[in-house]
């Protein structure tokens, strides 16, 4: 049976170069065009077979090639990716990875990264950005197997050193690597291919590696069928003389003007029918066009297509789209239930009457990402759903009992200003962001620190002012628990306290207090001891020489002032309740 192209879609962290790279492949200039140049919306552009042989060059002479082109998907970011899913799983065959050679892996990489291993996504690394490595002469569309040859000593080692940096870090995200002409068994090594967008060099090595992949180990998978088309949409947007529209990637089947479709929506799915398509020509983008779209009366996967329908109200990113041209109504009934399935989200929450904390997200693939995440850790959920964080979350989340899942985790979304300060009234715990995992790693070190106040407070002690400083050149472990070398500048300080910063936000508990090897529970004015630190990173949350304090609770404030302190305990006293009034004004009163 002859085979689609591939559906590839290319992620990274922001300002790595991913669009640069297609901008090179397509001739364009997309990137200029993005605002702050980051790209806002998802886009697609078909890469015919011609294109992909006269940027590879002599590297596909006399190589039998039986895709017809590659279909790559530009996505915002990370995120965006969980929204385009096909019945459950990634709507892409394949993924470019990219990743700036000298920065290495960042947070949205990170992220990138476990979004792949939880779809199980093959994918292929860009090591861009190697022209800005010292030494390095770019060679203007060149492979890269060729610019190398001709490349200095040292350029050829910093290059090796990056990558084999890059190598390390992947390795440490569970999977193996190496650069892609050192690669024999492509089943078992993530291949990465140095490139320079700007220049194009490597992109021939790219369009390569993704070419070989796609024939060797999904060239069944591509097997075109017969058939109603099967579709997910990327965006909805508002056309001047057309009204509502959908760009849509086609990856199953035949889609023909006049079609009765089905199209998901948080509600329910609706059904419409197709009044007119218009393609994108090749090498262009869909969402930015540089000519005018052409219509056409029939598209087959893989393709992307802007379709116009009318009743496209409540249509979002990342829903399924089937043609019903031809069914029964018992057939285009089942279609419509398997569409609210996929349009449903699918996360094991705890049994009714038990606690777990909520989950609020932008999409229904970033509902489930989080999801998996929490699982992973251990973690019980009692909600889950696409939305903006509203009081009403934070009321119905208020009446838990376990303050330690007494939270909300909201990825990419707004927290509404009356869900905030009701948060505060009722001890809800708000944790936002826009990379899922580093939600979840602010949770559990809060959960640990938290642990740790709750477990002083029910042993009924007091917890007497304290004040240290970290010392320079005694950081010995960063993280998990950071262990540094403090010196107690006043007051006392014990194990299980939680530690303040000046500026207000506590981070951390101390786990452990050591002097020359020994275990202490507690450290006094003037010595100098190590302490492990639960739930903070040096450099992240702490750094060396800041002076933080020890964190008192509200409540043993009053019970200090009939204790007899000492001037320093007095003193580090008065700045710990102004630095918590930074906060909170009337803390302590």
């Amino acid at each position: 049976m002859p085979v689609r192209q591939p559906i590839v879609s290319v992620l990274g962290h922001v300002d790595h170069g991913k669009t640069t790279i297609l901008d090179y492949i397509r001739g364009t200039t997309v990137v200029e065009r993005e605002a702050g140049r980051i790209t806002q919306h998802i886009g697609a552009t078909e890469v015919p077979l011609e294109a992909i042989k006269r940027v590879c060059g002599k590297l596909v002479e006399g190589m039998k090639i039986t895709v017809p082109g590659l279909l790559f998907i530009d996505t915002p970011g990370h995120h965006s990716f969980t929204t385009l899913r096909a019945r459950g799983g990634s709507l892409a065959d394949l993924a470019v990875l990219v990743i700036d050679v000298a920065e290495g892996l960042k947070p949205q990489t990170i992220e990138s990264i476990r979004i792949l291993k939880r779809y199980k996504t093959p994918f292929v690394i860009a090591a861009n950005k190697i022209d800005r490595l010292q030494y390095w002469i770019p060679q203007r569309g060149k492979a890269f197997i060729e610019s190398y040859q001709t490349q200095t000593d040292e350029a050829k080692e910093e290059l090796d050193n990056r990558i084999y940096d890059l190598i390390g870090d992947l390795y440490k995200q569970g999977f193996t690597a190496d650069r892609y002409d050192r690669i024999r068994d492509f089943t078992k090594t993530v291949a990465i291919v140095p490139t320079c967008a700007v220049e194009g060099e490597g992109i021939p090595d790219l369009l390569l590696v993704l070419v070989g992949l796609a024939q060797k180990f999904l060239e069944e998978h591509l097997e075109t069928e017969e058939g109603p088309a099967e579709g997910t949409v990327l965006e909805v947007k508002e056309e001047r003389g057309f009204g509502k529209t959908v760009d849509v990637i086609i990856h199953r089947g035949t889609l023909r003007k006049g079609d009765p479709i089905a199209i998901g929506t948080p509600h329910g799915p609706i059904k419409t029918r197709v009044r007119g398509m218009m393609k994108p020509r090749p090498l262009d983008e869909i969402r930015d066009p540089r000519e005018r779209f052409f219509p056409v009366d029939e598209v087959s996967a893989a393709a992307g297509v802007k379709i116009l329908a009318p009743d496209l109200e409540g249509v979002v990113s990342g829903a399924p789209l089937r043609s019903l041209r031809g069914m029964s109504e018992e057939e285009a009934e089942a279609i419509l239930q398997s569409i609210a399935e996929e349009m449903s989200i699918n996360v094991e929450l705890v049994e009714e009457g038990e606690e777990g904390v909520m989950i609020k997200a932008d999409a229904i693939g970033s509902v489930e990402g989080l999801a998996y995440e929490l699982r992973e850790a251990g973690i019980p959920i009692k909600r889950a759903e696409t939305g903006d964080v509203s009081r009403r979350d934070v009321v119905e989340f208020g009446t838990g009992k376990d303050p330690l899942l007494r939270v909300i985790l909201a990825f990419n979304v707004k927290v509404y200003p009356e869900a905030r300060e009701e948060a505060k009234n009722l001890g809800v715990e708000i944790f936002e962001g826009d990379v899922i995992y580093r939600i979840v790693e602010d949770y559990l070190e809060w959960r640990e620190s938290k642990r740790v106040e709750l477990d002083s407070m029910s042993r009924g002690e007091i917890t007497y002012p304290g004040k240290f400083k970290i010392l320079p050149g005694y950081v010995f472990r960063q993280s998990k628990p950071a262990v540094v070398g403090v010196r107690v500048l006043a007051g006392r300080i014990r194990k299980g306290q939680r530690i303040l910063r000046e500026d207000g936000r506590v981070v951390g508990a101390i786990k452990s207090i050591q002097v020359e090897g020994r275990s202490v529970d507690e450290a006094k004015t003037g010595e100098e001891v190590a302490i492990a630190i639960d739930g903070v990173t040096v450099g992240r949350q702490i750094n060396v020489e800041d002076v933080l304090y020890i964190d008192i609770p509200e409540g043993d404030v009053k019970k200090l002032r009939d204790v007899e302190l000492n001037y320093d305990e007095k003193e580090t006293l008065e700045q710990t309740i102004q630095i918590k009034r930074k906060v909170e004004p009337f803390w302590g009163m």
